[in-house]
């Protein structure tokens, strides 16, 4: 296993490839654009040492049977996906930022466990043995992974395979007896910078006439053909300059894909035109994803009730006057927490050793994560009052301005001192409308596509017939 420090020397050997504000990121675990998602995901690989966090960072391979990092390993129980969702809570408590370069990626390897197994059934392939080795590999070498699911889609009222312009969708554009040629537009893909190695997926079910978009394989991050463009968020100024404007932990890397002529070798390939098992992959990945990230937003909601407690009393306030608004945040993280342990035992083993959560209560996990933490933060924001939510609050160049910042600061002091305020007024701010916020309403997809499931998973005739028999009704 890695620590931080050989995590951050491995991504140093990794070919630029990343842009960002139109210049080349040179180096990812220095660059202020990307140094604070590599600084979270390195002190990740810190906990696997550490006695009080390595049972939630760690597991044991499904390969070797040693310990490895947890994102390198198979979730074959639900005390494995439960520790996957305590990690995530874990996560945010030390950043209160997303961990994308342990969590995607991870997740739809998982998926593909079963797939793959599935397709070598019903077609005699190979999937699944070259699927084990590359699980070998990123054990073996203690990889990083990012996971790029959503394609740029273009025209959605057009599919992949009618689209004016292909490459909106990551396609094959040639077929080798060594592998493929693949070309197209992954957006909005978290965690990149951080990442060794990205796994592609379809980015929803397909077609018999789309089976050229049916691909799934994994690339080095820095691939030939490759160019990644770090996305802007909100709060990017302020997170890129000195000082503290917005917490120097946890930056959420997000980025474009941009694939033009990429070689995958077979080794590297898991579904090649197989469009009969991309709805198959989707379907297990959501219920994997969608289980656990109840406990992302949680750990973030845990960060954002701290907040609010530290600054009502920096303003001179009790608690006790805001614990009603207080215990209301805490139900939410409880429930997308709670309800994500509940879709996780409420799951089912697969034959191919993989377990899979209940995928409708993942599903309604989703919408909650949709919903749930948007009241929470509005909730932070009350508390927070005028300096966190309005905007009118002075820069931190501002606040140390030779000029005019001791009069700032000393305007701002109460209970504690002005910089005390100011410092957790802006995390509340981060937390709640900058770029600390993870992607609750369409991160791992839309709410409206959990509620189709919901639809299609509930059973309705079977609600109904129980009605009639209790009513007597003939």
């Amino acid at each position: 296993m890695k620590n931080g420090a050989q995590y951050r020397n491995s991504l140093k050997k990794l070919r630029p490839n990343l842009f960002k504000w139109g210049k080349l990121l040179k180096d990812v675990t220095r660059n202020p654009a990307t140094k604070l998602h590599v600084d979270a995901i390195a002190a990740c690989y810190d906990a696997a040492f550490d006695p009080e966090q390595r049972t939630l960072f760690t597991n044991q391979s499904h390969l070797s049977g040693k310990p490895a990092h947890r994102w390198n390993t198979l979730m074959r129980t639900p005390e494995d996906i439960l520790a996957n969702a305590r990690m995530k809570r874990a996560q945010f408590h030390r950043t209160g930022a997303c961990h994308g370069a342990t969590c995607a990626g991870w997740t739809m390897l998982n998926a593909l466990w079963a797939v793959t197994w599935e397709i070598d059934q019903a077609r005699g392939t190979t999937y699944h043995s070259r699927l084990e080795r590359y699980f070998r590999f990123l054990e073996d070498n203690s990889l990083a992974t990012a996971g790029a699911l959503t394609d740029a889609k273009g025209n959605r009222s057009l599919g992949p395979a009618t689209q004016p312009l292909l490459d909106s969708h990551l396609h094959i554009k040639e077929i080798r007896e060594d592998g493929v040629v693949v070309r197209g537009v992954k957006a909005q893909i978290c965690g990149v910078a951080a990442a060794h190695e990205i796994v592609c997926v379809p980015g929803g079910s397909l077609k018999e006439d789309e089976s050229s978009f049916a691909i799934a394989f994994a690339i080095p991050r820095d691939v030939a053909g490759l160019t990644i463009v770090e996305t802007r968020r909100p709060s990017d100024t302020r997170d890129e300059e000195e000082g503290w404007d917005a917490p120097k932990v946890g930056g959420i890397s997000q980025a474009f894909l941009l694939f033009d002529d990429v070689f995958v070798p077979n080794e590297r390939i898991f579904l090649n035109g197989e469009h009969e098992f991309a709805a198959l992959f989707i379907n297990i990945f959501t219920a994997l994803y969608r289980a656990p990230i109840g406990a992302c937003v949680a750990g973030q909601g845990d960060v954002m009730i701290g907040a609010a407690i530290e600054l009502a009393q920096a303003a001179g306030l009790s608690q006790k006057i805001f614990q009603d608004r207080l215990t209301r945040m805490a139900i939410n993280n409880e429930t997308t927490f709670g309800l994500g342990i509940g879709a996780i035992f409420n799951g089912s083993s697969h034959p191919s050793g993989l377990w899979i959560p209940d995928p409708l209560l993942s599903h309604v996990n989703k919408i909650l994560v949709a919903t749930l933490p948007y009241d929470t933060k509005r909730i932070a924001q009350e508390l927070g009052g005028g300096i966190v939510e309005t905007g009118c609050f002075p820069s931190y160049r501002d606040l140390h301005s030779p000029l005019y910042g001791k009069e700032l600061l000393d305007s701002l002091a109460a209970a504690s001192d002005g910089e005390t305020r100011a410092r957790l007024a802006r995390l509340q701010e981060w937390l709640t409308i900058g770029g600390g916020i993870p992607g609750c309403l369409n991160g791992g997809g839309a709410p409206d596509g959990a509620r189709i499931m919901v639809r299609a998973l509930e059973p309705w005739k079977e609600f109904a017939a129980l009605a009639r028999v209790i009513a007597g009704v003939q």
